[in-house]
Order: structure tokens, then sequence, then C-alpha cells
């Protein structure tokens, strides 16, 4: 359930385009075609399955506070975190550098259409985002890494998608003269991170129910032991009513 749920969340709610907007420069300049978006969006999806695990093991294992200790006590205060964007981007640059490579020997077309984009993938925000994203939300298995890179390249994928497929559109459309290009493509893009925000509500909505009722049931067991406490009282005070000794005159 843990995978399932982090898998839509990671597509739909935090989407890394319409959720936090990274990965904007190769989804306005790579987006007018649908064959171009959907290979840049497959070489994302790779790279960030590859690249996120890869990365929660050197966190793990390596940058974080206490990491070394697989190497014996004397490393555990070792705290090499200051050196996770370097890492982080290392490992990115090499895979990026592999899928340009096995780009480029299966689908030569694919490789000269997407042109400089390709090897720009190493400084796309999006694929250092989803590193430092799990980085930030700590997630505490290899599995779940992978799960997260995944689904957020696919989010990415479907993103692209998307917007490449009303570009070729709204290219036989009446679009008023200020607004073509760049101008109509930012009101989609917003009108869809709208639309994405929607889905927030589907996977919070039973958690903030199970809140409030955890709330109504600690305000009911309030209510019960102050009642109780007042019924204490009242014997204690008729207690010592009896108990009072009477003056005779």
């Amino acid at each position: 359930m843990e995978h399932l749920e982090l898998f839509f969340k990671s597509i739909f709610v935090d989407n890394m385009v319409f959720a936090t907007f990274l990965g904007m420069c190769s989804y306005l300049a790579v987006s007018k075609k649908v064959s171009t978006a959907v290979g840049l969006g497959a070489a994302v999806i790779f790279v960030m399955a590859i690249t996120v695990p890869l990365n929660w093991l050197l966190d793990t294992y390596l940058l974080k506070e206490g990491a070394l200790v697989w190497l014996g006590p004397e490393y555990a205060e070792y705290d090499l975190s200051f050196l996770s964007f370097i890492m982080f981007i290392a490992t990115i640059a090499t895979m990026v550098q592999l899928v340009e490579i096995i780009v480029e020997k299966f689908s030569p077309s694919l490789y000269n259409s997407l042109g400089i984009f390709l090897p720009l993938i190493a400084v796309n925000c999006a694929i250092l985002g989803g590193s430092l994203f799990m980085q930030s939300r700590e997630i505490p298995s290899l599995g779940l890494a992978f799960n997260y890179g995944v689904s957020s390249g696919i989010g990415w994928f479907l993103a692209i998608l998307a917007i490449a497929a009303i570009r070729e559109k709204i290219r036989y459309s009446n679009v008023p003269a200020p607004l073509r290009g760049l101008g109509i493509t930012f009101i989609i893009t917003g009108l869809m991170a709208i639309g994405f925000m929607s889905f927030g509500g589907m996977l919070t909505g039973g958690d903030e129910k199970e809140e409030t009722t955890t709330a109504s049931i600690e305000v009911v067991t309030t209510s019960e032991e102050i009642t109780n406490t007042e019924d204490v009282e009242t014997v204690i005070d008729s207690t010592a009513t009896i108990n009072e000794p009477k003056i005779i005159e």
C-alpha cells in the first residue's frame, strides 16, 4: 500500500512540472512535437529510475551523518552531507552520458531531433530535484527510492506529453497574436497545474477524516474524565458534611 500511494502521489500530487515547476526549460523547448516529447520523457524516466536509487545508496551508506559506521565505530561521527550536491550531480552526469550513447547507437533520428537537449538532461533540475526530494523526505528503503524515481519520471513524462499534444492542436487554432508561442503555453501549463491540484484531496481526504475522528475521541474522553472528577468531588463534599461534628448548645 505504501508503494502504491507513493507511486500515484509522485505522479499526480507532487508532479515535478505542475507542483514544483522543475525541468521547465526542456518542458517548453522539446514539447513542440509529440514524437520528440516521448523520446525525451522516456530518457528522463530511465535516468531518474537509476539515479534516485543510486543516490539513495550514496546518501545512506556514505554521505549522511553516521553513515560510515559500517567501516567501524571510529567513523560513526563523520558527516559528509556537504558533498551531496557534488555526488548527486556526478551520478546524474554519468547516467546521462550513458543514455546519450545508447540513444545515438539505437535511434540516430531521435538523437538528432533531441539535439542539445539530450545532454542537457544532466542539468535538468527535475532530475536533481528527484534525488534531493528523496533525501529531504528521508525515504526509508531502496525499493521506495526506486519507486519514487520511476513515478517522478512518469509524472514529468505525462506533463511534457500532454503539453506537446495540446501544442500540436493549437497550432491550427485561432490564438490571439500576443499569446502565440510561449504565452499560450504558459497559460495552458497553469491551467493544467490547477487541474492536477484536485488530485491532492483524493489522496489526503481519508487522512484528514481519520485525524478528525481521533480528535473527537480525545475530546469525548476528556469530557468523561472531567465528569468523573466532578462526581468524585461531590461525593467527598457530601461525606465531609455527614462526618462534621455537631455542637450541642
